[in-house]
């Protein structure tokens, strides 16, 4: 695909990055003419310098004749009227890097005016990232899917587990409540039916809502793990997002920030949590508020060096589960032989997301997939189709359907309804349904079914 990137700061920068090592034919755009030679250098793409919300800039970047334009800048009102200047100029996608709380709240309003294809908060989309790991912190992957009703949790089975040794036919899936999609056994991946066998040190896969899933999990003695008791160091965007979450959940939260004036901001913002004005290296302070008690910790400053101190810190008087913030990438080497838990960087997981999104959009031209995941090594592909009237698919029950080796259908969403399907159950025009697969390259529903 030909993509313009407005903006080369870190953001833009991750998701050209990202971008461009899956093969697509990337410009980029920013007024800083070092900016633009910095990544015009260090990547195979082409360099514009100038005001990327000017249709002369993204002429010249090649807008007109590309399928997508991503504005990142730091500014949400020049990304959103680069967005519409784009689609002015014939540009059929677009997506816009949107970080006020205030705007991503409204933005919903105006989406089908702008013509926005998608929007992203760096500082949301980590914060969605944070919570799902610390509402599950057993988990070694979660991804969502119907709009986040259901999601797709992967853990590690215990040796001790009430499903070790048995059938996937054997198991109790509460009522059909959950559907066990995948199994890696001796680094092979199996996209599981009736005779699976599941052992412990298996990697499992299953699909089910959230509260459901932790009732499967119980049951079978996987400790999937929840932080009832969270404490977020720093007061950020992220930790106003997190915490918004996290109370929603029904978890508790403490935040800790050195800066007087956002703590009263976070204050009059967030009536449920517990807001503590002071500096998060103090270890006295964070004895004095329970960081040995906590069930989870953030570590979520702005400054990378104290955020990984502190971390360690926590880890060598904490059983918390520890989610350490990192921006600068250049730490990688040093990070990967510090033990840390878990490493969230929110600049590669925007151009992740977004990769993501192209890769469901490329994939969706001329078909009718909406989103599409990349599971267990790229050996496994999720999508998420939309049902066309005249689909193969909606003729018989999926019983009767021809369906391919190595595939299974885990979920059908049909208005605010969401079904597991049984053999008895039928896709009907409208539905959203996901496949789980080995096969590459799907591209329509009909697709599943054995020409």
């Amino acid at each position: 695909m030909k993509i313009v990137i407005v903006g080369c700061g870190k953001v833009g920068t991750s998701i050209a990055r990202e971008l461009n090592s899956e093969g697509h034919e990337i410009s980029v755009v920013d007024i800083s003419r070092a900016a633009v030679n910095r990544l015009s250098e260090s990547l195979d793409v082409l360099g514009i310098e100038g005001n990327g919300a000017t249709f002369e800039a993204l002429s010249e970047a090649g807008a007109e004749t590309a399928d997508l334009v991503i504005a990142a800048t730091a500014r949400d009102e020049v990304n959103l009227y680069t967005c519409l200047m784009a689609r002015s100029a014939g540009v059929p996608h677009t997506i816009a890097r949107v970080r006020s709380p205030e705007y991503t709240d409204d933005l919903y309003r105006v989406k089908d005016q702008l013509r926005l294809s998608m929007s992203i908060n760096p500082e949301l989309t980590e914060a969605i990232e944070i919570s799902r790991l610390l509402r599950f912190s057993g988990a070694l992957e979660i991804d969502s899917f119907a709009k986040g009703a259901v999601e797709l949790i992967k853990v590690l089975v215990p040796k001790d587990s009430a499903v070790n040794g048995k059938k996937i036919s054997q198991i109790d899936t509460l009522r059909g409540r959950v559907r066990i999609c995948t199994v890696e056994h001796d680094n092979q991946v199996y996209i599981a039916n009736g005779e699976t066998v599941i052992y412990g040190g298996d990697k499992v896969s299953i699909v089910a809502k959230p509260e459901i899933a932790a009732k499967f999990f119980k049951k079978s003695n996987v400790n999937i793990g929840k932080s009832r008791d969270v404490i977020l160091l720093g007061g950020g965007k992220v930790s106003f997002y997190l915490a918004q979450r996290l109370i929603k959940s029904g978890t508790n939260v403490k935040i800790i920030e050195r800066n007087e004036a956002r703590c009263q901001e976070l204050a009059n913002a967030l009536h449920d949590a517990i807001i503590i004005h002071g500096d998060c290296m103090d270890q006295d302070l964070l004895l004095s508020e329970g960081i040995e008690r906590a069930d989870g910790v953030a570590a979520l400053m702005d400054y990378d060096e104290e955020n990984i101190l502190i971390s360690l810190y926590i880890k060598s008087v904490s059983k918390a589960k520890i989610i350490t913030k990192i921006n600068n990438e250049s730490f990688d080497s040093i990070i990967n032989n510090l033990g840390l838990e878990c490493v969230i960087n929110p600049k590669t997981l925007t151009g992740e997301y977004i990769a993501r999104y192209i890769r469901a959009m490329q994939n969706s031209m001329g078909s009718n997939v909406e989103t599409l995941y990349r599971l267990n090594e790229d050996r496994v592909e999720a999508l998420e189709f939309r049902v066309k009237e005249k689909s193969q698919t909606t003729k018989a029950p999926l019983s009767q359907l021809s369906l391919k080796n190595d595939l299974q259908v885990i979920c059908i969403s049909r208005g605010a309804k969401i079904i597991l399907p049984q053999g008895d159950d039928s896709i009907q025009p409208g539905d959203s349904v996901v496949v789980i697969t080995k096969h590459k390259g799907l591209k329509d529903l009909d697709d599943i079914l054995r020409r």
